[in-house]
């Protein structure tokens, strides 16, 4: 690949321009920043200029013969597509537990009986690390092929310091060895292992004093999360491991309020977390608490549409100003699936949010709920060429297309991925 590289002529470009220094909120979710008939020049891997084709054609004249050119035209260019919420690295998949729940058994039921998050606890916990590794290789690859260029990875399926401590590491390695990016973050908190489900205590303790040190001496992950839920862990406990984790330099984020209200939204405010996750059942008060302190909501409807849940309520968030991310939480329990572009269809469909905001909850805003905003979710001089092409003449087409995968062409920091809908 060499040094310059030209995305040309595209029908629009959606830039997303504008929000790098702080996520898009209420209105400004729907400024997509437009260009139509639209092209990128790009050198040495990141983007320097977003123009008309012709203007930018005539400005590097003299470099267009050397530069690689992807003619994206009757095409619409958006930024690589960022999910901020997965849980990339597990073993093992629970196609029986959604049999179970389809004759009328609950998540929490299943999980208490020993299922759930155990199960994959069970799995990852018996997998190698390599097979670990390459299972999860295999699953960066299919977000490729969804147009997926950023992906924010938990641990969280060993329980134990040396089983999450494995996540981590396939993680880290994915992020040095898989184009996409890999942001980790270290979920030890994700349940009470089942021979401590009387002493959940102890078990806090054990994440405080022996995991987060070595996880942050390890340098091993960026954000700390718990899931906060009746049955898990309290709010209590919640707030004791977040505030562990900030002590050893974690930027805290939470499972909140999923299954039902239970002070996660709340606590996320007082914490200063980045973003508080599922939010399902949030409280009109945790809500506000939220926006006031800049808290993000990153939600995930898939799990909502695969529990057959209510769907957290994306407009009321957006109207009271919280900056608002979406994600697939790709996950074998509870939300099995990596097309992100679906969960845009579901955030419109299910969530009353319009097309502009899921393009700004799948970039631009879900860059900031992991961090990277300054490098990736938007198209702007400076930042990786991380780009994704799909073969649709207008944005539109993303949302009115449901369960399509429209993706032609991913660009990850100016090298070409995906062409014409397959891996290179």
């Amino acid at each position: 690949m060499g040094k310059y590289m030209l995305v040309s002529n595209a029908n629009q470009v959606v830039t997303m321009a504008g929000h790098t220094n702080k996520p898009a909120t209420k209105e400004a979710m729907t400024q997509l920043r437009i260009i139509e008939n639209g092209s990128i020049w790009i050198e040495d891997g990141k983007v320097v200029e977003v123009g008309k084709d012709q203007e930018i054609r005539n400005k590097y004249k003299h470099e267009l013969s050397k530069a690689t050119v992807i003619n994206a035209k009757g095409k619409t260019v958006t930024p690589g597509l960022i999910d901020p919420h997965t849980h990339l690295v597990h073993a093992g998949t629970r196609e029986n537990e959604y049999a179970m729940r389809l004759k009328g058994k609950t998540y929490m039921e299943i999980m208490e009986a020993g299922g759930g998050i155990h199960a994959t606890t069970r799995a990852t916990q018996q997998a190698s690390y390599e097979q670990l590794f390459e299972e999860s290789r295999k699953r960066l690859n299919q977000f490729l092929l969804y147009g997926v260029t950023t992906v924010e990875a938990k641990s969280g399926y060993g329980l134990t310091l040396e089983d999450e401590l494995k996540q981590l590491e396939v993680a880290d390695r994915l992020q040095h060895e898989h184009p996409i990016d890999v942001v980790s973050t270290f979920m030890g908190a994700h349940a009470v292992p089942l021979n401590q489900k009387d002493n959940p205590d102890d078990f806090v303790e054990r994440v405080v004093n022996e995991m987060i040190p070595e996880v942050a001496r390890r340098k091993l992950a960026k954000f700390n999360d718990v899931f906060c839920e009746r049955g898990v862990f309290t709010p209590e406990q919640s707030r004791k491991i977040l505030e562990a984790g900030k002590a050893h330099g974690l930027i805290p984020k939470i499972h909140a309020d999923e299954i039902e209200p239970y002070g996660g939204a709340e606590l996320a405010a007082e914490v200063g977390a980045i973003s508080a996750d599922h939010l399902l059942r949030a409280s009109d008060e945790g809500i506000a608490a939220m926006a006031k302190a800049g808290v993000m909501g990153v939600l995930l409807p898939g799990t909502a549409f695969f529990l057959m849940a209510e769907f957290a309520q994306a407009r009321k968030m957006i109207d009271a100003g919280v900056a608002v991310a979406l994600s697939t939480d790709a996950n074998p329990g509870s939300s099995p699936s990596l097309s992100l572009p679906f969960i845009m269809n579901l955030g419109c469909l299910k969530m009353g949010m319009t097309p502009e905001e899921v393009l700004t909850a799948t970039t631009i805003n879900a860059a900031h709920a992991i961090g990277c905003a300054n490098e990736a979710g938007s198209l702007e001089a400076g930042k990786k060429a991380d780009i994704t092409i799909f073969n649709v003449p207008n944005y539109l087409m993303l949302s009115y297309q449901y369960g399509m995968n429209h993706v032609d062409t991913v660009v990850k920091a100016g090298k070409q991925l995906v062409e014409g809908g397959q891996l290179r």
